[in-house]
């Protein structure tokens, strides 16, 4: 399997394939490719680990809501793809439900038109609604800070 998108079974479908191939005995080779979320992770400025990749936040309003809930006591930093076309929404959601917490919104990584802009949600909310009627372009990675624990010795 190769991918034109950067680093295969890292948020695309190939995992079905991967797993058929183990289950019939067939020997898997991974040739790691181009992935947007290492770099992102470090110029997001956050604690590297622990961290978790989520693939993207649900699409549907109801479940968005209910993951951002979900997130409201997580320590780790989380990596998340999100589209251009819900990025917005996304944030919209993070203000509503996680208004105090950092992010990064990483854009075209590695290329000519690379940009991090970094703050609370609202603040990137209205950083990208100013621009071009709230119309952003390229693949977008955003990072959100764990909650710190506010008694990290024992």
């Amino acid at each position: 399997m190769i991918s034109e998108a950067g680093t295969p079974l890292i948020a695309d479908p190939g995992y079905p394939l991967v797993r058929e191939a183990l289950t019939r005995g067939l020997e898997v080779i991974v040739l790691p490719g181009p992935t947007a979320l290492i770099p992102a992770l470090i110029l997001s400025g956050f604690p590297p680990y622990p961290f978790i990749f989520d693939g993207g936040p649900p699409r549907k309003a109801k479940q968005r809501r209910e993951y951002f809930q979900g997130l409201a006591s997580e320590r780790r930093t989380v990596v998340l793809y999100e589209s251009p076309h819900r990025i917005l929404q996304t944030l919209e959601t993070m203000a509503e439900i996680l208004p105090e917490r950092e992010v990064a919104l990483c854009r075209e990584l590695t290329k000519l038109h690379e940009e991090v802009l970094r703050g609370k949600p609202r603040e990137l909310l209205e950083i990208l609604s100013q621009r071009d009627r709230g119309k952003l372009k390229g693949e977008l990675v955003l990072v959100i800070k764990g909650v710190e624990d506010p008694h990290p010795y024992p």
